[in-house]
């Protein structure tokens, strides 16, 4: 077996959704891992790549895109070092062309999924239901997200956005919480599902508010504000019409 650097487990170790890996199985995952570079703009992997491969971005950013029913690519995840979700199940009669690509140049690491399960299961059953959970991503806040969109207004969706990319994202800073990556209009347009001119004037306007602020090109969010912001327009929304 060949030795793996220190430096190679410590960075897997720092992970957020594989960081739970024990340092034996961190050491075999380094071993077993391909490394390759995909270049921005470049696609990692799509639809017709197998299934039974597993992904993890270890340096970059990267987004799963997929055509909208006017047949137009759209951003519906952003992805932070760590694994990458798999695609979900196939919908009969429904094309989505689920595809992941390099927003940054990103370094990717391939690993055979059977071979990734062996390393894991060796792990309590909460952990191995955590390894299961980062393999599948979280589908289920796109989900949520779509249909609460559906009756929330574009400032409301907007806040939503913001505060997930801010989880995701975020480091903490005096202001508030700093986005690690570029929050360009047309990304947030294409998550929110609005137009770009219209982003960049609720992008105004949350600015005055000081919801958000900028500070050398990047963004930092203040959640605690979004959050009552939310909490202020969902009060109003339940309150009794007066007479």
């Amino acid at each position: 077996m060949r030795r793996v650097r220190a430096s190679s487990i410590r960075r897997l170790r720092a992970l957020k959704n594989i960081s739970w890996l024990a340092a034996p199985q961190l050491e075999k995952l380094a071993i077993a891992l391909t490394v390759s570079t995909v270049e921005k703009r470049a696609i990692i992997f799509d639809e017709k790549h197998s299934p039974d491969s597993a992904y993890i971005l270890l340096a970059g950013v990267a987004r799963i895109t997929c055509r909208n029913r006017k047949g137009q690519r759209t951003s519906v995840i952003m992805i932070a070092p760590g694994m990458i979700p798999g695609f979900p199940p196939p919908v009969p009669g429904i094309s989505y062309n689920f595809r992941c690509e390099a927003v940054t140049p990103c370094q990717i690491g391939m690993i055979d999924l059977a071979s990734f399960l062996e390393i894991s299961l060796g792990v309590a059953s909460a952990d191995f239901k955590r390894m299961a959970a980062s393999y599948m991503g979280r589908w289920d806040l796109v989900q949520l997200r779509c249909a609460n969109f559906m009756n929330c207004t574009l400032e409301e969706r907007l806040a939503l956005t913001l505060l997930e990319l801010s989880e995701n994202f975020g480091v903490p800073d005096a202001q508030g919480t700093r986005l690690t990556l570029p929050a360009r209009h047309k990304d947030l347009a294409e998550l929110i599902g609005a137009s770009r001119p219209r982003i960049t004037e609720h992008m105004s306007m949350f600015e005055q508010k000081q919801l958000i602020a900028r500070d050398n090109r990047q963004l930092i969010v203040n959640r605690d504000r979004l959050e009552s912001f939310l909490a202020q327009t969902q009060i109003s929304e339940n309150s009794p019409a007066t007479v």
